[in-house]
């Protein structure tokens, strides 16, 4: 008994189009790589990929600060951490765009207003869904919170790895990269960069 896949992509109602300047490069590729874009199998490659490039990258079609709009004053007086950890994030690299999969912990001690917590992860999915290296990724998610939230400190922390590593080149698997930033008194203070690095597990 052959095994049947399921050709749903071949119903486009309610998918975007995808130009034929980008199904014809993605053929392009899969010839180079040594296949043959023309086969059963690969026929629909080409929209395929092109509708999930959109998907990866659609963090290009947001601004993540937008979800910092919305913020509440009434705090009740609260002034300690807030902090949200192992978020989970996908993004591709923009050397080889290769996948980058990791977590984040996104920190902030807020002066007199704070956000909903949801909203910390989806700046991080507004930045990741980019081509990105890891570095930028930390600074432009602490950049924005800080920008927009004002308060006394951030602190973002990323731990990744990297396909360009794991599936290519050197070829280790399960090594993880670490990057952080931190801005106001986690970076100033050595008592609240400690707290706040504890909190997220890196003390």
């Amino acid at each position: 008994m052959s095994c049947q896949h399921d050709h749903d992509d071949e119903n486009t109602s309610g998918k975007p189009d995808v130009p034929d300047h980008v199904q014809d490069a993605i053929r392009t590729l899969i010839e180079w790589s040594g296949d043959d874009p023309k086969r059963e199998g690969l026929l629909d490659t080409p929209k395929r990929v092109g509708r999930a490039w959109l998907e990866y990258c659609q963090g290009y079609q947001e601004d993540p600060a937008v979800h910092m709009s919305r913020v509440f004053e009434e705090v009740g007086g609260y002034d300690e951490v807030v902090l949200l950890k192992d978020i989970p994030f996908q993004s591709h690299c923009e050397h080889h765009m290769a996948p980058i999969t990791g977590k984040a912990a996104i920190a902030y001690l807020p002066k007199n207003k704070v956000v909903g917590i949801s909203k910390l992860a989806r700046v991080l999915h507004g930045y990741a869904r980019r081509l990105q290296i890891q570095e930028r990724l930390t600074a432009e998610v602490a950049q924005c919170i800080w920008d927009h939230l004002d308060p006394h400190g951030v602190a973002v922390v990323i731990e990744a790895q990297h396909g360009c590593m794991t599936g290519r080149g050197v070829r280790t698997p399960g090594v993880g990269m670490i990057t952080s930033r931190l801005k106001g008194c986690f970076l100033d203070d050595p008592r609240s960069r400690k707290e706040v690095m504890s909190l997220m597990g890196y003390g």
